[in-house]
């Protein structure tokens, strides 16, 4: 897909960035389990956390294409920022697409600055892939809901300020699920210990919960009854982020393990010049241009007002299937110095697992793709 002059400038631009500015602290990040801050500060001056916020509240008010090519570019740097960014960037859409316009002008100009920052409050600890089978509750009491329960795998769930947050409006009926914004200062919200991961160790993923917590009506931002719908909106082009972030690990993956074959001799010639080594990169390289074009297509599709459901989730399964197998292949490609910490492959490889996991599944992908093109 050919790109304009301004995605072409913008993808230079937060690439630049990525390299510079994310690349270089990712390791102590990860080690230390510390979200880099000063790099959230440096996304925000490039506008970054605003990519979804309409331009009369401030924001960037991007396409999704756009959007896809940003989020590639600041996971080519530093996956476990790039979730951060994505997770705050489904609230904003959340704010823009369903909130009123007292409730836009109250926190979308905030938050397109970078702080407040956004969380996404879905799954529960019993309740992952379908999210109907949530327990969390918000009972009407005169100009204000309680809500009570629990949410799992929060990402910002420790550095975030305000939540959106699923619950039910009536614990009998699943078709009750509404969203809300929660602060997370509000009495009776507790965030719980931070969780020990595979990878994005530098991301903090918490839980959160809610003990009678009494907010406004007035912040409500869905109907009752519409939650979920809402929900499966917003993820289809959270879906598309998460592809191109996948696309955007796996470049990196692919890039470090070139460079490194061109220098590692074995049998007296640099390995780049072995057959089964030159093999390896023609899968990646392949996987890569493949995915990327999906994802491409997923975001065109958004972009021209049509449906993109079943590209959404082609992309996103086939994009984070490609980085698992890009990654361990450029570990592959190391030898034993790519099981060790100091190369940045090892932590690349254990980053890609989650694209497969978080915004659904590949099973849930594979489910959403056939039933579009089979029923």
């Amino acid at each position: 897909m050919e790109l304009t002059d301004e995605q072409e400038t913008i993808r230079s631009v937060v690439r630049e960035f990525a390299i510079e500015e994310l690349r270089e602290g990712a390791q102590e990040a990860d080690e230390t389990q510390t979200f880099p801050e000063d790099a959230w500060d440096g996304l925000a001056e490039l506008d970054l956390t605003g990519l979804n916020v309409p331009l009369e509240y401030g924001g960037y008010e991007a396409d999704r294409v756009t959007y896809a090519i940003a989020n590639e570019a600041v996971a080519y740097g530093q996956l476990a920022v790039a979730t951060a960014l994505s997770v705050h960037c489904l609230a904003t859409s959340c704010i823009a697409e369903f909130g009123t316009e007292a409730q836009c002008e109250r926190w979308l100009p905030e938050m397109a600055t970078g702080r407040p920052i956004g969380m996404f409050c879905l799954s529960e600890p019993d309740a992952g892939s379908n999210p109907a089978e949530m327990s969390t509750t918000a009972t009407r009491e005169g100009d204000e809901y309680v809500l009570n329960g629990r949410k799992q795998w929060i990402t910002n769930g420790e550095r975030g300020d305000v939540a959106i947050v699923f619950a039910k409006t009536d614990p009998e009926n699943d078709r009750s699920i509404t969203q809300f914004l929660v602060r997370k200062d509000a009495p009776g919200v507790e965030v719980g210990k931070k969780e020990q991961k595979l990878g994005l160790r530098a991301s903090d993923t918490t839980q959160l919960s809610f003990d009678d917590v009494h907010i406004p009506a007035e912040n409500r931002l869905t109907p009752e009854g519409e939650g979920l719908s809402a929900a499966f909106h917003i993820l289809t082009g959270g879906r598309v982020g998460i592809a191109a972030q996948a696309v955007g690990l796996a470049q990196a993956a692919f890039d470090e393990a070139r460079e490194y074959a061109h220098e590692r001799e074995q049998f007296d010639r640099p390995i780049a010049e072995i057959q089964s080594i030159r093999h390896k990169f023609a899968d990646m390289a392949t996987d890569i241009a493949a995915a990327r074009e999906l994802v491409y297509e997923a975001a065109r599709l958004d972009d021209a007002g049509e449906d993109n459901r079943v590209a959404a989730s082609m992309a996103k399964y086939f994009a984070s299937e490609a980085a698992v197998d890009v990654t361990n292949e450029a570990v592959q490609i190391h030898g034993g110095y790519g099981y060790m910490s100091e190369f940045d492959v090892e932590r690349f490889y254990r980053d890609a697992k989650i694209t497969t996991i978080y915004e659904g599944t590949s099973e849930i992908q594979k489910e959403i793709i056939a039933r579009g093109v089979v029923e």
